[in-house]
């Protein structure tokens, strides 16, 4: 019963609301990163009417973020082109830039915009990609966003994360009247939006695989409960609400069933619902806590912690049921373990020391690398393309979020104006 009231404890020190959107410290990039010059995007309308966001800016906002790119000043451009006649390369490899992006903006009809831009090896003077949008006020960061998620792939290969979103759980007020919060945000964290608000903690989200739908736990009315809710039209359903536990939900990879932790026939063991159906099954028996339950890209398999070996470690199960596998043997505790997309790692709590850090296990060796140095990390979350894993720390006496690499050669922390930040979730790309 004391290892229940200590998971109940971190369970709810994991909840927190705040009303300022997320800024983004940059804390450590990558060493040489690539140079490249975005050049601020032509507005070809009205001078005293145009749009409200600076697409070329919010391009080179996103890929700074990224670490792999070294961003060159405006005041250091030594000319403004938008298209590619405009183009002296010789200016560029004079500010020894390899890469260069230009675009401009145009009226397209009631407050529509057609939007261009080009991407240009300097040295080469060849454009890499070229593409033309069409698209409204309301939609000119998504487009940003996708212009750099167009970029970041041509350059680096891997497919971008920046038109993706995050969940994050905030909490303002006092203990006596505290204002806790279910928000989503860009990846960059503008456009926050509230989900769902209440004076009673709030946990655990995750994302629907197509990235419509939030599952959560919610405490209204006093005892914790798992809903699922339509992020664009708000609609809610209860899926349980059992005596005891009801945590950690984790939708499959089709999004036909949800993982979670129930206690509803004694310890706290690892449970699948059929969402169509509303069937559970039980998927784990054993007397110690199971619990944080994680599919794997295929879902075939489920990652879930436990402490049936004496402390909290990793076990793998299939999802049909039969031996469980224990994962992590290297340090004495080790939690919150999820796939990285790609099926070849998992993401974790791991303890050093007596600090909780960010580690990355490879699932072939089973060796753990540290990618974090806080206190007090934890709820870690990967990037939909695997690159960054989002987390949540301590900074300056308040719960933030922060973000790492894969390989912890670029981090960043993503503060808020005011309130504590907790439990983030990285979006899939949309279906």
């Amino acid at each position: 019963m004391k290892k229940l009231f200590v998971l109940l404890a971190l369970l709810l020190l994991i909840t927190s609301q705040a009303q300022a959107r997320l800024v983004i410290e940059i804390t450590e990039g990558v060493e040489g990163a690539l140079p490249i010059a975005v050049v601020p995007f032509k507005w070809s309308g009205d001078p005293a009417r145009p749009p409200s966001q600076g697409i070329g800016r919010i391009v080179a906002a996103d890929l700074r973020r990224s670490g792999y790119f070294k961003l060159l000043a405006e005041n250091q451009m030594l000319a403004r082109p938008a298209t590619m006649a405009d183009v002296d390369f010789r200016d560029w490899r004079a500010l020894k830039q390899e890469n260069l992006v230009i675009g401009n903006i145009e009226p397209n009809g009631p407050g529509g915009y057609k939007v261009r831009f080009q991407l240009f090896d300097v040295y080469q003077e060849s454009q890499l990609i070229g593409y033309s949008f069409t698209t409204t006020e309301k939609d000119l960061r998504a487009i940003a966003h996708h212009i750099a998620d167009l970029i970041y792939e041509t350059l680096t290969g891997t497919k971008g994360a920046f038109a993706t979103r995050i969940a994050y759980v905030v909490s303002e007020g006092t203990l006596n009247a505290p204002k806790i919060s279910l928000r989503i945000a860009d990846s960059d964290g503008y456009n926050a939006q509230t989900i769902v608000s209440s004076v009673e903690p709030l946990m655990s989200p995750a994302w629907s695989p197509d990235g419509r739908k939030l599952a959560y736990v919610s405490f209204e009315n006093g005892r914790p409960s798992i809903w699922i809710q339509e992020v664009f039209t708000g609609k809610r359903e209860k899926i349980t609400s059992f005596k005891g536990i009801n945590g950690a939900p984790a939708w499959s990879p089709d999004g036909r069933y949800l993982a979670m932790a129930l206690s509803k026939d004694g310890n706290p063991d690892i449970y699948i619902m059929d969402l169509a159906r509303k069937k559970l099954r039980r998927l784990v028996r054993h007397w110690a806590i199971e619990t944080e339950p994680s599919w794997s890209p295929d879902g075939r398999k489920l990652l879930f912690t436990s402490d049936r070996g004496g402390s909290p470690q990793i076990y793998q199960v299939l999802v049909t049921g039969g031996n469980v596998q224990r994962l992590t043997f290297e340090n004495k505790y080790n939690a919150r373990a999820s796939y990285a997309p790609d099926g070849k790692s998992i993401t974790l709590i791991t303890r050093i020391g007596g600090q909780y850090r960010i580690g990355v296990m490879d699932l072939e060796t089973g060796s753990i690398t540290v990618l974090t140095d806080g206190k007090l990390d934890e709820s870690p979350s990967f990037a939909p393309n695997g690159s960054m894993i989002i987390y949540a720390t301590r900074h300056g006496g308040k719960g933030v979020l922060a973000a790492v690499s894969t390989d912890g050669r670029v981090k960043q922390r993503l503060a808020l104006q005011s309130g504590d930040v907790r439990d983030p979730v990285w979006s899939p790309y949309y279906k």
